[in-house]
């Protein structure tokens, strides 16, 4: 089986190779309310007005106890942005790491955080899709161009620690994507754009009877642009260009009326060139799912889900000379890794005493394997040059929870979930090749850590117009194995691993309100503060280590994560709405570790200041448009805050109209006054996408 996936990936990505060389609906807003979720099987029973993610049960969203942000189908496909990685930063408490793109930036940078909770490389947020985590397993990082938007229904964001249900990977929150029902239904479209930017997407679903499949596909490519900044480039710059495909086949089987079965087969490959020449990435996952729901007596239900994922993840480092005139192969790196996952949980039917409850139990459990096998080209080859690093290990994660949904009126909600999650670190190795042929190996120990990961949610109807949420809530993150033993590179700094790194703890609570003062107008208010123990930081080294390396990840002693979220939302008729969103999220290390000169910085890459607006006119007899603003304040570079980036703000713009049938053509722009910023300055500046414009055309049948 592993060889035949293998095989699949390879021929997927050569087809990739190959083309490489050769060659809507306007935005709705962004709201805290519930969509219609998809539903596997035609006989499934509707749950509109229902959102899963928050408690693992789908309920109405009036009913949760947790804040909880839907994008709902319309936002998917009218969104200006290209990737799903800008669909999910329209949120202003969602971010990506390096402020970057994933149509240009390396996929193993791209980290998920909410409301700022140590952003970095590594998510500290659970990405899944239809409850399957889609995470890097070796590095934690998401390949969004993996997700392409034609199939999504909805995405659902649950900032604040998330580990009393989800373990380990959720430690600053979870966002799920649902995918689109089975229906019967036919889509494709095509877009051109700058920089000779193609997209083709196409998906397809039919049901009959008793079962349903879909399978949907997406190919880009795009020639990129420069990254480097304009007064700091040199002759070894040129565009960095991209490529990728994605398949995804999905498919529902129910013999009986109370059993469902689906099993979901991902596959995906990208190209990614850094702007030189040898500056270079490529990515091939495949990931196969089977999930099963069996309604047993008085509603209750048992759901189990199993996967497994081959990934490979291979790049190629450069050196470069003074003035950026040369450059030379620095280093080349491949990174097999592969995944295992089993969970089951059992949802119990409606109990009445004092109220209604509803009792859900599960467990699940992951295995992780992956090694960097590291190849080093020195400037000077001498006897001890370093030639070969190759680094890695197992990972094993374990975990069961219990939670209680307790209706205690219809006014007043209370969750309480209580999870327990062991860890386990084995055949942990690395050893170092050198010029002479000598070598060095060495075994790291094998290591184990528990945490207890509570979570507690309260919701009070006070008013018609007013509902009060509230949670306390306490998560735990293991070190991936990526930060224990793969060193990696960004422009011209290299950070090293470090396989002695403790888990991260996160303790902290919530609590807002919503209020509705008039009809069309919703106002919306979330305080947050976290404190997060043992965060995994890159740290500055006082001077470089004898491979070059600048940076090491360390674990800091603590720092404090607090801010605030604010929405309104207007609804002036029923063609014109707008929403206005921001959120503060300041950070301060409170402690260094044995870093104390980073006490009272702020986190790297943690901007206080986050905001949004959104005007959307929706006629769609004669023109649908959005027109979007994205600020985002100042953040550093570096974890001793000396490399700092500049505030920015971005306008993007689509437009689209239907012309016949089910025909209809869009165009999109975005950063529409082409803003300079920058997104990274690890040794050299780096810029984020300028102006973009293109257009297209859809075609659907239902």
């Amino acid at each position: 089986m592993k060889w035949t996936c293998l095989v699949v990936l390879g021929l997927w990505s050569s087809m990739l190779s190959q083309a490489r060389a050769e060659g809507p609906v306007p935005a709705a807003p962004i709201r805290a309310e519930p969509t219609t979720p998809a539903t596997d099987s035609p006989s499934a029973a509707s749950s509109y007005g229902a959102v899963a993610t928050a408690t693992r049960v789908a309920r109405p969203l009036r009913d949760v106890p947790a804040t909880v942000i839907v994008l709902r189908r319309e936002e998917v496909d009218g969104n200006p942005a290209l990737g799903t990685d800008a669909l999910v930063r329209s949120v202003p408490s969602a971010l990506t790491f390096r402020r970057s793109t994933s149509l240009t930036a390396d996929p193993s940078s791209q980290g998920l955080n909410l409301r700022g909770v140590g952003p970095s490389g590594v998510s500290r947020t659970l990405v899944l899709v239809d409850g399957v985590p889609v995470n890097d397993p070796f590095g934690g990082s998401i390949y969004w161009r993996s997700l392409p938007r034609i199939g999504i229904e909805r995405v659902e964001l649950v900032p604040g620690g998330g580990s009393a249900l989800y373990g380990s990977a959720a430690l600053a929150g979870v966002v799920q994507l649902f995918s689109r029902s089975m229906m019967p239904s036919l889509e494709a479209d095509a877009l051109y754009g700058s920089r000779r930017t193609l997209q083709l997407g196409a998906r397809g679903a039919y049901s009959f009877r008793k079962s349903g499949i879909a399978m949907e596909g997406e190919y880009l490519r795009s020639d990129g642009y420069r990254v480097v900044a304009s007064d700091q480039a040199g002759p070894v710059d040129r565009e960095a260009e991209s490529a990728h495909g994605a398949l995804n086949v999905r498919s529902t089987v129910s013999p009986w009326s109370k059993f469902v079965l689906t099993s979901s087969l991902r596959l995906f490959a990208e190209q990614q060139n850094g702007g030189t020449r040898y500056t270079n990435s490529e990515v091939r996952v495949g990931l196969l799912s089977i999930e099963s729901k069996l309604r047993l007596a008085r509603d209750s239900e048992l759901s189990t889900m199993l996967f497994g994922r081959l990934q490979q993840f291979d790049q190629e480092r450069a050196r470069i000379a003074p003035e950026r005139v040369s450059e030379t192969r620095a280093a080349r790196q491949e990174v097999p890794a592969d995944d295992e996952g089993a969970a089951v949980v059992y949802r119990s039917p409606t109990l009445t005493a004092a109220g209604r409850h509803v009792l859900s139990v599960g467990a699940d459990g992951r295995r992780v394997q992956g090694v960097s096998r590291e190849r080093l080209y020195p400037a000077v080859a001498m006897a001890d040059s370093l030639r070969r690093r190759d680094a890695g290990g197992e990972q094993l994660l374990f975990g069961a929870f219990l939670q209680e949904l307790y209706t205690i009126s219809e006014r007043v909600e209370l969750s309480a979930a209580l999870r327990a999650d062991l860890f386990h670190n084995r055949a942990g190795s690395r050893e170092l090749g050198y010029e002479d042929g000598t070598r060095q190996r060495e075994r790291f120990a094998a290591r184990s850590a528990y945490a207890l990961s509570p979570r507690i949610g309260l919701l009070v109807r006070a008013h018609e117009m007013l509902a009060l949420r509230g949670s306390l809530y306490r998560a735990f993150r293991a070190p991936t194995l990526n930060e224990l033993y793969r060193p990696f590179q960004v422009g011209t700094v290299l950070t090293a691993a470090n396989e002695a790194l403790e888990p991260e703890l996160l303790h902290g609570f919530e609590g807002g309100a919503e209020l509705t003062p008039l009809a069309g107008l919703t106002l919306r208010a979330t305080g947050f503060w976290n404190r997060l123990d043992r965060p995994i930081s890159n740290v500055s080294l006082p001077a470089p280590r004898a491979d070059g390396a600048e940076r090491e990840r360390r674990n800091l002693g603590h720092a404090l994560v607090r801010g605030v979220e604010t929405a309104i939302e207007h609804h002036f008729a029923p063609y014109l709405t707008t929403l206005v969103a921001y959120t503060l999220a300041a950070s301060e290390v409170r402690h260094g570790g044995a870093s104390s000169a980073l006490r009272g910085k702020r986190l790297a890459q943690d901007p206080v200041h986050r905001a949004s607006l959104l005007l959307l006119f929706d006629a769609p007899k004669w023109l649908s448009a959005s027109l979007q603003l994205r600020v985002l304040g100042e953040q550093y570079e570096d974890d001793l805050n000396t490399l700092r980036m500049r505030p920015y703000a971005l306008v993007d713009l689509s437009v689209s109209r239907r012309v016949y049938w089910n025909v209809e053509l869009f165009a999109a722009v975005e950063n529409l006054f082409d803003a300079d910023y920058l997104v990274g300055r690890a040794g050299v500046d780096t810029v984020g996408q300028p102006f973009a414009a293109r257009a297209g055309v859809r075609i659907r049948q239902r």
